[in-house]
């Protein structure tokens, strides 16, 4: 079960969390629809290769990873979207595509968009494209420790 790891991390942590099940769905802004979580609160993890290596960035469904920016914060000559065939080993125990932003579990450094960081709860992938985890932004900082920033391109609709 793609869950499994996580719950054993989180649990192993004391953390309190809530197991969410919705109906299938594939993208973020469809899995926010679903589970009734506006999109600019519902977390989607997208993997980036800087100069080839892999990380993670977390960032609101509603919102784009900023790839100039962060190529730039990160002094790199390139950063660009992995592509599922170049990931998909990497998370063995998920669903392609429905990772959680746990990179502790998959090293892998962790980039938070500054905008989910003023929310008091992060929900999220938990490895499958039916179940999201939702848990305290406190919990997921302390266990993730992300580096948060500016990551995202907000449109005028997530701009809120």
């Amino acid at each position: 079960m793609p869950l499994a790891r996580l719950k054993a991390f989180l649990d192993s942590h004391k953390v309190k969390y809530l197991v969410i099940s919705h109906s299938l769905a594939y993208t973020a802004q469809g899995i926010a629809a679903l589970a009734h979580i506006p999109g600019r609160e519902l977390a989607k993890t997208v993997i980036l290769k800087a100069d080839g290596a892999m990380l993670m960035a977390v960032l609101p469904a509603s919102c784009q990873v900023d790839l100039p920016l962060l190529r730039k914060v990160l002094n790199a000559k390139t950063v660009e979207l992995a592509t599922e065939l170049e990931f998909k080993d990497r998370f063995p125990d998920c669903d392609t595509g429905a990772m959680p932003p746990f990179g502790i579990l998959y090293d892998m450094v962790v980039f938070a968009d500054e905008a989910l960081a003023h929310d008091k709860e992060i929900a999220f992938n938990a490895g499958s494209h039916r179940e999201l985890v939702r848990m305290e932004w406190g919990d997921f900082e302390r266990l993730v420790q992300p580096r948060v920033m500016r990551l995202a391109i907000r449109t005028a609709t997530t701009a809120a």
